[in-house]
């Protein structure tokens, strides 16, 4: 829907819109018109370069790492827990019936483990999503706010496998967009 927006955007603005003049008086081609207008930055290159995104990915790095620790933590009980069990029905040190609840408690510690592993993956898919969205934003917010200095109607985010193929490089403000958004961020 938005990539039908801006084809007939520019649809528009090619057939309809008012043709500007250069110095001759002489009607410019709309196309001109028009690619001067569109300018897109190579996203991936902003994300890799853009300090927030870094600083918050160490920190959904750190979220998922304590999130490792703490489910290791239970899996290396149940697992003590286990062995414990195994070892007392080989030896023959319970009964058969505290033997079932030992495997019922077994079984329920698994489930919370596993309950908890799906958990902590929500979170961090949610966490991961969030940050997403305060990235893109921020670097919205930011083109908006700076519009008049890149002077152009439409920004297109180019990205390998994006709707957007190609762009000429006379028209790639990425490197600009990164030196303001780390200096904006700072």
């Amino acid at each position: 829907a938005v990539l039908f927006a801006a084809v007939a955007a520019l649809f528009v603005l090619y057939f309809i819109g008012n043709k500007p003049t250069n110095s001759n008086g002489n009607q410019v081609a709309a196309s001109d018109a028009v690619a001067s207008a569109v300018a897109y930055v190579e996203m991936d290159s902003v994300l890799l370069n853009f300090d927030m995104f870094s600083d918050k990915s160490e920190e959904l790095m750190a979220k998922q790492t304590a999130a490792e620790n703490q489910l290791n933590a239970q899996g290396n009980t149940y697992q003590r827990n286990a062995l414990d069990y195994q070892d007392k029905v080989n030896k023959g040190l319970v009964t058969r019936a505290q033997a079932t609840e030992m495997e019922q408690a077994l079984y329920q510690q698994q489930q919370e483990i596993l309950a908890l592993s799906d958990q902590l993956q929500a979170e961090l898919l949610e966490e991961e999503s969030v940050m997403n969205n305060q990235i893109m934003e921020y670097v919205s917010t930011y083109l908006e706010e700076n519009k008049d200095i890149y002077n152009y109607q439409y920004i297109l985010a180019k990205s390998f496998g994006g709707v957007v193929l190609y762009g000429d490089e006379a028209h790639d403000i990425t490197q600009s967009v990164i030196e303001g958004l780390n200096k904006k961020y700072s």
